[in-house]
């Protein structure tokens, strides 16, 4: 600014000394000073010309961001650059074929980042190697690939497990293992929600559903070390024996303690189940992720439910009695209990619209039989805790 003040100050102090000097009356006085007047007109246009290009000369030019691109495949982000983890042991082979090359044996809980998918397999990058595995028996982390949903694993910081309404001591409000991680793909410290890679496509049909009509899935657990599973059954076990409101809740016929928690290893520890409850968005935003766009909720009211989330009792049951688990049909001809409710009605409808199905015993948790059946023989048996991400922001094939 004080360079364009002071060029502005020499022009008016210069035009005034020849307006005065013109005023004299003299012709040879007139001459030189309209030639005087030229030069000053062209004084300042060269000014003028000198002060545009050095601005010219400054002016930065900002490139323009490429728009987000929208993701169209079977999940609302690609998985390249999202963190999975070997369910069981298997082989990283050289190429994506069964009969290539083994480099090595993944050991079951081994995270790895996925970098491509070809068909029915990844090439993945763990932390010292890379090759190809068979996505079959590998589990994602759901944030990493369908972040519009709200993930609580209320396990990871403060159980909320209980029992006809009552704590059980050493479960709730305690942290049952480990399961947050700092996620570079998100920016921010998330919780690490697995399951079956096939699985999380169902889960990303539900979400979809329940976005189309103003709500969203609130997934409290996916994937549960079996050492956490031991640990509950054994303590609302020894709860039950001292507690016989307790003891009722989970041994009434036709229930018992296995619908509520099971007592050997569950499908939780096989990564085919979730927990999961619903609730009204009230603020949403879109955000980047990499190269591209996606749902944030930043605001939402988790609606009223037959029970709160992991009431491990008869009061939490889906149908009057049990249904076996196992079929993806027997469902569809059992009926509703009394206590649920318009909100879990819905939930249910999301899921199974899906192709995941309900359990009996428990309104907020759903299987995929699909996933089950597929890897029947060779399932997570739940041994080992996942609580390591490598996950990266996905970006465009070029």
């Amino acid at each position: 600014m004080s360079i364009k003040r002071n060029w502005r100050r020499a022009v008016i102090g210069f035009l005034t000394a020849v307006v005065l000097s013109a005023c004299s009356g003299s012709d040879e006085q007139t001459e030189t000073e309209e030639s005087k007047s030229a030069s000053a007109n062209s004084t300042v246009k060269e000014a003028a010309s000198s002060e545009t290009s050095k601005e010219e000369d400054t002016a930065v030019v900002q490139p323009e961001e490429p728009e987000p691109l929208v993701y169209e495949g079977s999940l609302e982000l690609p998985v390249n650059g999202a963190t999975g983890y070997a369910s069981v042991r298997m082989d990283l082979k050289a190429a994506a074929d069964a009969g290539s090359e083994t480099i090595s044996a993944l050991e079951a809980g081994t995270a790895f980042e996925v970098v491509e998918e070809v068909g029915d397999w990844w090439y993945v990058q763990t932390e010292t190697e890379s090759g190809w595995v068979q996505h079959l028996y590998c589990f994602i982390s759901l944030p990493d690939v369908i972040p519009s949903i709200i993930y609580d694993n209320t396990n990871t910081y403060a159980s909320k497990f209980v029992s006809s309404g009552k704590a059980i001591p050493g479960i709730t409000g305690v942290a049952l293992y480990d399961g947050k991680a700092y996620n570079m793909r998100l920016g921010k410290v998330s919780d690490i929600v697995p399951v079956l890679y096939s699985m999380s496509k169902k889960i990303y049909l539900a979400q979809q559903a329940a976005l189309a009509e103003g709500n969203t899935l609130v997934i409290y657990e996916g994937y549960r070390p079996y050492s956490a599973q031991k640990m509950t059954v054994d303590a609302l076990t020894n709860l039950a024996v001292s507690d016989p409101e307790v003891m009722a809740g989970i041994n009434t016929h036709p229930w018992d303690t296995n619908w509520f928690i099971a007592t050997s290893v569950s499908n939780h520890q096989m990564g085919y189940a979730i927990d999961v409850t619903l609730a009204k968005i009230t603020e949403q935003q879109e955000i980047v992720i990499g190269d591209y766009a996606a749902t944030a909720i930043t605001g939402y009211t988790e609606y009223t439910m037959p029970t709160t989330i992991h009431e491990l009792s008869m009061a939490s049951a889906t149908f009057t009695g049990p249904v076996k688990s196992s079929s993806p049909t027997a469902w569809l001809q059992a009926t509703l209990a009394d206590t649920m409710n318009e909100a879990a009605i819905l939930l249910q409808r999301y899921c199974t619209d899906a192709g995941l199905t309900p359990l009996a015993s428990e309104w907020w948790h759903f299987n995929d039989l699909d996933a089950r059946f597929s890897t029947e023989g060779n399932s997570s048996k739940g041994e080992y805790l996942l609580d390591a991400t490598m996950s990266e922001a996905p970006e465009a094939a070029e």
